[in-house]
């Protein structure tokens, strides 16, 4: 495939709320280039977060702010430092430019993992150009309301045990402990879940906000930030084709929309 035909890095479509929605891991895009060096596994995107656009339509009609990369985690992972630094120290991940799959099968050729002139070239060609848009579309939202809620849109298969044990709660939010949004925020939308029914939730448990969150969050500035991990279990098929399930996703979104608005409602009253 020629690079010129290769989608753009990023879109990112403008709303009247003072909310941006990101969704780091949505894109399924490898360039050639790249999946030339590539064992057969990585074209099957499995570690993507399927359909989150689909999911997360509601909140564009709403007037949501929205941020979506086209590029594959595989190229460059979004919501990881750029100098790779572990979120979770201890425990198990995939780095910023992942090597292996979440079932630690080898994306790479034996001798072809990325070299660091590979991983600067790709964080300057796709990782920076998202970030910047990030912090530009922030400072707008900002600069018009006074105050941002960042939203970032994640979800996983419910069962990963690389880096969990058991189930995954279907809902999971994450604001680092805190220190990303206005406090109380992550429990009190794992609350919102348990008063709805139906789903279990929990608030800064395996899942506390990866690197946007965590750089971006700034409560005392007037940014909000917060991570919703949600497992794929409730709305899609978690094994390929990867599909979409009407039927489960009628269920969770209107629970979706309620927790956007209860997130809003805290963060009018900071």
């Amino acid at each position: 495939m020629n690079a010129t035909l290769d989608p753009a890095v990023f879109s990112v479509r403008p709303g009247t709320l003072p909310v941006l929605i990101s969704m780091p891991h949505v894109g399924t895009h490898v360039p050639a280039d790249i999946s030339a060096t590539m064992t057969d596994v990585a074209r099957y995107v499995d570690d993507c977060d399927w359909h989150l656009e689909r999911l997360y339509a509601f909140a564009a009609r709403r007037g949501a702010s929205l941020i979506v990369p086209s590029h594959a985690r595989y190229v460059v992972d979004l919501n990881r430092p750029p100098d790779n630094e572990n979120l979770y120290p201890g425990q198990d991940t995939t780095g910023l430019l992942p090597i292996d799959t979440f079932e630690k099968a080898p994306l790479y050729h034996p001798g072809g993992e990325p070299t660091q002139a590979e991983v600067s070239r790709r964080v300057a060609q796709f990782w920076q150009p998202y970030h910047d848009a990030l912090a530009s579309t922030l400072a707008e939202l900002k600069a018009r309301h006074g105050a941002v809620l960042l939203w970032e849109a994640h979800s996983i298969r419910s069962h990963v045990p690389r880096f969990f044990e058991g189930r995954l709660p279907d809902f999971n939010f994450g604001t680092a402990n805190g220190a990303s949004a206005a406090p109380g925020m992550a429990q009190a939308l794992a609350e919102c879940v348990g008063r709805h029914g139906g789903y279990t939730a929990a608030a800064n448990g395996r899942f506390k906000g990866g690197y946007i969150t965590r750089y971006y969050g700034r409560p005392d500035q007037g940014i909000h930030a917060v991570q919703l991990e949600l497992s794929q279990i409730t709305y899609m098929q978690e094994t390929r084709p990867h599909a979409y399930d009407e039927t489960l996703a009628a269920r969770v979104e209107p629970l979706l929309e309620t927790l956007l608005d209860e997130a809003l409602d805290r963060l009018s009253r900071v």
